[in-house]
C-alpha cells in the first residue's frame, strides 16, 4: 500500500473508536471512494455491521457510539428522550419491564436504514416530533450549553464511550416526553410513578418547556401528577404565557375528571386527585 494510502486508512483507524462507526454517505465525502472502502474491508480493517455502514474490527458496537455517529457525523437532528432517557439517569425501576432497554429518539429527522439491522442490545425507537416545535440547530456544529439548555437539552457522556458526548433531554424535557405518550391507564400511572421520584428539577427549566411545549395533553398530564405529589418545586414553577387549552381530555376512559385540569385520571390513583 502506497504511503499516502497508508496515512489514508490510519486517519480513518484513528477517527473510528471502539464504540463508533460511520457510514458510507459520510465516508465518502470525507474522500473515501466505494473502491477503497471495499478493499479496506477485503483486507480486514475495517467491518461493515450492515450495509452502509463501517467500524473498525475491533468494535464493540454500543447505543452511544450509534447516537454520536448520528448527531455528530450524519448531522441528524435527533435526540435520546423520554423514557431512556430518565432510565438512564436512575429512574429505570419506575419503568415499564422493558421499556428501559429501548433507547426512545425524538427529532424531526430520519434514521437511517442502517441502524436496525445493526446487532446491538438496544433497540431504536423513533418517537417523532414529541411534544416540541423541531429544532433547526445541528448538534454537529451548533450545540454549545447554552443553546442546549434553551431546548431542554443537555450533553451527556456515557461511561461506555469516549468522544463528544450524547445531546439527551434534561428530566425536565424527558418527563414532558413520557407525559406525551398516547394515554391510557398503564402509561399514566408509569408517568405518575416517574414523576413521583422526581424530586429536583428545575422550576425556571420547567417553566421554560412548559411555554414551548405545543402538547396540551402533556402538559395537563405532567402538572397535574406533580400537584399530586406535592413536590415543592412546583411552587416556583410559573404558569405565565403556558397555553392549558380548553375543553376536557379524556386520558383514561371511565376515570375520574381533575377539577382543575379537566382530565381523566385512573381510579386507580389515590385520592390527592380529588
Amino acid at each position: 500500500m502506497s504511503e499516502q494510502k497508508c496515512s489514508k486508512l490510519n486517519q480513518l483507524l484513528r477517527e473510528l473508536g471502539d464504540t463508533d462507526l460511520a457510514s458510507a454517505r459520510w465516508l465518502r465525502a470525507q474522500g473515501y471512494s466505494s473502491s477503497l472502502l471495499a478493499r479496506y474491508v477485503r483486507s480486514g480493517w475495517l467491518t461493515a455491521p450492515a450495509r452502509g455502514v463501517y467500524t473498525n474490527p475491533r468494535a464493540r458496537l454500543h447505543w452511544a457510539g450509534l447516537m454520536q455517529s448520528l448527531q455528530q457525523r450524519e448531522g441528524l437532528r435527533l435526540h435520546v428522550g423520554g423514557r431512556f432517557a430518565l432510565a438512564w439517569r436512575g429512574h429505570e425501576h419506575y419503568l415499564q419491564f422493558g421499556a428501559a432497554g429501548e433507547v426512545t429518539l425524538y427529532g424531526p429527522d430520519r434514521l437511517p436504514g442502517w441502524v436496525p439491522k445493526l446487532t446491538i442490545p438496544e433497540r431504536f425507537a423513533h418517537c417523532g416530533r414529541g411534544p416540541f416545535p423541531p429544532t433547526s440547530m445541528r448538534f454537529a456544529s451548533e450545540a454549545d450549553d447554552e443553546r442546549l439548555f434553551e431546548h431542554g437539552l443537555e450533553l451527556e457522556v456515557d461511561a461506555n464511550t469516549l468522544g463528544a458526548g450524547v445531546v439527551m433531554a434534561s428530566n425536565e424535557r424527558a418527563a414532558l416526553e413520557l407525559c406525551d405518550e398516547p394515554p391510557g391507564t398503564a402509561q399514566i400511572l408509569e408517568a405518575d410513578a416517574v414523576i413521583q421520584g422526581l424530586n429536583g428539577l428545575r422550576p425556571d427549566q420547567v417553566s421554560r418547556l412548559l411555554c414551548r411545549c405545543t402538547s396540551v395533553k402533556a402538559k395537563r398530564l405532567f402538572l397535574a401528577l406533580a400537584e399530586r405529589h406535592k413536590h415543592t418545586w412546583l411552587a416556583r414553577v410559573s404558569l405565565d404565557g403556558v397555553d392549558l387549552g380548553s375543553g376536557k381530555r379524556v386520558l383514561a376512559p371511565g376515570g375520574r375528571l381533575h377539577p382543575k385540569y379537566q382530565i381523566t385520571l385512573p381510579e386507580a390513583l389515590d385520592e390527592h386527585l380529588g
